[in-house]
């Protein structure tokens, strides 16, 4: 089996993160396949992600993404790609977000 471990620091806070991991579930279903839950805690939420050889979590707090996933024999061969695959569309979300939080926080300051 392979693991795979990403982690993503941000600085949304807990509303945008969840925001942004709901989308995440959202694409990761429809692209991959994949049956997702969501469980919303006070300080962590955690989506639960499964398919036929794959399964993990994404655990999200106020500054940190973090995703543990296992491959099975079968899909440990595409590792590589499927962890750029995963990098490329949480970066994605997480940047399309900075943005707009970057906004909210110079706005806190004024």
């Amino acid at each position: 089996m392979a693991d795979i471990h990403i982690e993503r620091e941000h600085s949304l806070g807990m509303a945008q993160a969840r925001k942004i991991a709901f989308q995440w579930a959202e694409q990761v279903e429809e692209k991959f396949d994949m049956s997702c839950t969501y469980e919303e805690g006070d300080s962590c939420d955690e989506v639960s992600f499964t398919r036929s050889g794959v399964s993990g979590t994404l655990k999200v707090t106020k500054d940190v993404f973090e995703l543990d996933a296992k491959l099975g024999f079968l899909l440990g061969a595409f590792k590589d790609r499927i962890e750029g695959e995963i990098v490329k569309n949480l970066d994605t979300l997480l940047a399309q977000k900075a943005p707009a939080a970057k906004k909210a926080a110079a706005k806190k300051k004024a």
